[in-house]
């Protein structure tokens, strides 16, 4: 009886050694893929912070001239609006010095008399109006053609924007 229990318990200590043995076998054979995919993983999460520390930057750069051009294009369409006031003001003038040339023909031509001497000044002076008239106008066409510049701008900063922010929305 005593060899049979010696048997057996030999039998049971070959069993669990063989088991602890497969399984401390298993567990080192896991072991190292557990290991290489935390690596893997840890790898992954060090290009995701990289990217994000470089891109935080990007952002705020790209925020920093899309304001800027705001500034500029608002710049330009006030320096707009002053312009077509003084070309409205200019404008009105030079209807009221016509009217003026017209009123002085007539009163003169009623008069029976030669308009030339006075209308002739009168005309100059519409003639310098008109110039400073044409002057303003170039201006205008000036300042619109930059305002479709900055415009311009503004479209591709705000479209790179609108890129980054899919990419992020990506990850």
């Amino acid at each position: 009886m005593r060899r049979t229990l010696a048997l057996v318990s030999i039998g049971l200590v070959l069993i669990l050694t063989s088991l602890a043995t497969s399984i401390v076998a298993r567990q080192a054979s896991t072991q190292p893929d557990v290991l290489s995919a935390l690596l893997v993983e840890v790898r992954g999460l060090r290009a995701a912070m990289e990217q994000l520390a470089s891109t935080g930057p990007r952002v705020q750069l790209s925020m920093g001239r899309l304001q800027l051009q705001e500034q500029r294009i608002n710049t330009l369409v006030r320096r707009m609006d002053e312009m077509r006031d003084r070309r409205t003001a200019v404008e009105q003038e030079l209807s009221g010095k016509q009217r003026e040339i017209a009123d002085v023909e007539e009163s003169l031509r009623r008069e029976g008399m030669q308009p030339e001497a006075h209308v002739k000044s009168l005309r100059t002076e519409a003639s310098q109006i008109l110039q400073r008239l044409q002057g303003l106008q170039n201006e205008e066409a000036a300042l619109v053609q930059e305002i479709a510049a900055e415009q311009g701008r503004w479209s591709e900063i705000n479209q790179r924007l609108e890129e980054l922010d899919r990419a992020l929305s990506r990850k």
